[in-house]
């Protein structure tokens, strides 16, 4: 393969995202967590957000990753055979017309287009959302089923990205429609290939006039080799060594392009690379050959602080801001600081970072309520900011050394039910419902009854009333409890504050604009901040938190463990490592987090920053 040019070498709830489990092409976002609030200097019950399982999507979407794995390896084998019989696309007609065009702040562009076809449709939007919001870093982003694509449109736009989630063939006709095949081989402009299809393009331009342009066959290229998908557990991407962790059953594999050899054809660009664990055996994850950058995996499934998903997140500033200097930023917030919190421990922390000269947030929930007295002796225990003047005056402190003030809901809990742990604040839930089920897992069970525009905004409301009557000023930044909420709640907090810090979930019929599906959504964080899919900038937290115990079949975090998730987001050119810590804990695994840090090479910053 001498044509082929290497590139590498150049909570509780811990990772709060565990509640955005809903990013795998159909499963669930593996996440970090948040934990309780301290109120006798002793961190709560193991809270967590652990979505159903380690992926990314929802449950109802992630009951279909297998079936989806195993139907997308059953056509490839197809495909090797000569089997797989490919219905071309019709001529799409001029009312297919579904897009959303995504709101930013540069004049770069960017075209995200989907599959929407077959048993497994539905996948292809979430994909979309999690590429166009990490577009949205860039600039405008417009998202639209693949289907809709007519002759040209690659000319409007700075780079177009396909994912590839629906395998075309027996009895799924291909909805790719020509005129994207030809022009993804025309244009000049970049284009991404993520996942299955692209062999597709090959059939359709001619696999010679194919390999010619780009230098290897994707029609000779499969996902398995020796009838198996192996155990590729590790993808190598600019001196960084990344994960992928992909239940068995549930892997579909990641492509093993097949290079072509000689002068007529040109030389291929590897720009990460695979690690099958059983084998040793390496093969490229990602390449580039012209204007086209191919990836041989769907990569916001299962994903995690250090997964390979980081090379993605790179890999579009080559084709939406080359020029980008290389920077790499660090941002901690301290967590669920509610009225009972110890002023002690908040000045001892805020005195630490004050000397050390960082920046950072404090995450205030402005109205503490325990109403079912579980940590009052079964009395009921309400208290305001107002009602807690030295809790007031410890925030002041910190606000005049360096902090920001930050919103995180308004009583971090829902109603007198036990939601999913207590049903005091810190503990629970407050926009979405959620159980621990009988293997220790939090899951999921989607927005409380009363959701709605009137009622979010009365939540959003009386928590900023809370902040006026204890003399604190208004705060612009929102971080959602459990960073889980309805499509409608995202909404408001994004009409009440310049900008979310957190992770989302993000729900299907967002982009389509049709009836917004509460059951099926994908979670995601990201490494630098973006104008996401609802229309809002959401600043990153994409390292977790510390958290020294287990919990909901979550490990423990310790500061070793965010300082290699910080080092594997070096590969992202401009990224953040953003984390969280609860005041609760002692400064010490504060500091060993902070200076690990700080050894990569990373500059702290204060959140206001974080969208520059």
């Amino acid at each position: 393969m001498k044509h082929l040019r290497g590139r590498l070498g150049t909570s509780r709830i811990s990772v709060v995202l565990a509640v955005v489990a809903a990013l795998l092409g159909g499963v669930t976002l593996s996440t970090g967590a948040e934990a309780a609030i301290a109120r006798d200097g002793r961190p709560g019950p193991a809270h967590g957000l652990q979505g159903v399982g380690p992926a990314s999507l929802s449950g109802a979407s992630t009951s279909d990753l297998k079936s989806w794995a195993t139907a997308r390896l059953a056509n490839d084998r197809k495909r090797r055979a000569g089997t797989l019989t490919v219905t071309p696309a019709p001529a799409p007609k001029a009312t297919v017309t579904a897009a959303q065009t995504l709101a930013a702040a540069s004049g770069t562009s960017a075209l995200v287009l989907y599959d929407t076809t077959g048993p497994y449709g539905h996948l292809g939007e979430l994909y979309a959302m999690a590429i166009a919001n990490l577009a949205g870093h860039f600039g405008t982003v417009t998202a639209k089923p693949v289907s809709a694509y007519t002759a040209g449109m690659v000319e409007q736009y700075t780079s177009t990205v396909y994912v590839g989630s629906t395998y075309y063939g027996g009895s799924i006709p291909d909805a790719i429609p020509a005129a994207f095949y030809q022009d993804a081989l025309k244009t000049t402009k970049p284009v991404n290939w993520v996942g299955d299809n692209i062999w597709g393009m090959a059939n359709a331009v001619g696999v010679e006039n194919f390999k010619k342009k780009y230098g290897w066959d994707p029609t000779n290229s499969y996902f398995e080799t020796g009838g198996s998908v192996g155990n590729i557990n590790q993808v190598a991407y600019k001196n960084q060594t990344l994960t992928r962790k992909i239940p068995a059953g549930f892997d579909g594999g990641v492509l093993h392009p097949a290079v072509v050899d000689g002068p007529d054809y040109p030389d291929i660009t590897e720009l990460a690379q695979a690690k099958d664990a059983n084998s040793g055996a390496t093969s490229p994850w990602a390449i580039r050959s012209g204007n086209l950058t191919y990836v041989g995996e769907i990569p916001f499934t299962y994903v995690s602080e250090s997964d390979r998903v980081i090379v993605f997140e790179d890999l579009l500033f080559d084709s939406l801001a080359p020029a980008t200097t290389e920077r790499h930023r660090a941002f901690v917030r301290l967590e669920d600081v509610s009225p009972k919190a110890d002023p002690a421990q908040l000045k001892a922390i805020a005195d630490y970072l004050y000397a050390q000269k960082i920046p950072y947030g404090i995450n205030v929930i402005p109205t503490y309520t325990d109403p079912k007295g579980a940590y009052n002796n079964g009395v009921a225990e309400t208290v305001t900011l107002a009602q807690a003047p030295q809790v007031v005056d410890a925030l002041k402190y910190m606000l005049q050394r360096g902090a920001v003030l930050m919103n995180h809901g308004y009583t971090h809990q829902y109603k007198n039910v036990a939601n999913p742990y207590t049903g005091a604040t810190g503990d629970d839930f407050e926009f979405f419902r959620s159980h621990v089920d009988a293997s220790d897992n939090v899951i999921y069970d989607g927005p409380v009854a009363e959701d709605s525009t009137v009622w979010a905004q009365s939540r959003v409301t009386s928590a900023l009333s809370g902040f006026a009557l204890a003399g604190l000023p208004k705060p612009t930044l929102w971080t959602t409890p459990h960073y889980a909420a309805s499509a409608t709640d995202y909404k408001v907090f994004g009409q009440n504050y310049t900008a979310r810090l957190e992770r989302s979930l993000y729900f299907a019929g967002t982009l389509s604009g049709g009836t917004v599906n509460p059951a099926r959504y994908i979670g995601q964080f990201f490494p630098y901040a973006v104008k996401d899919v609802y229309g809002t900038t959401v600043l990153p937290e994409n390292i977790g938190n510390y958290e020294p115990e287990p919990y909901n079949n979550h490990p423990a975090r310790l500061p070793a463990d965010l300082v290699n998730s910080a080092k594997a987001n070096l590969a992202v050119r401009d990224g953040v490592a953003s984390f969280f810590y609860h005041p609760y804990y002692p400064v010490e695994p504060l500091k060993q987090t902070i200076e690990g840090i700080k050894a990569l090479g990373y500059t702290f910053v204060g959140p206001t920053a974080l969208a520059q």
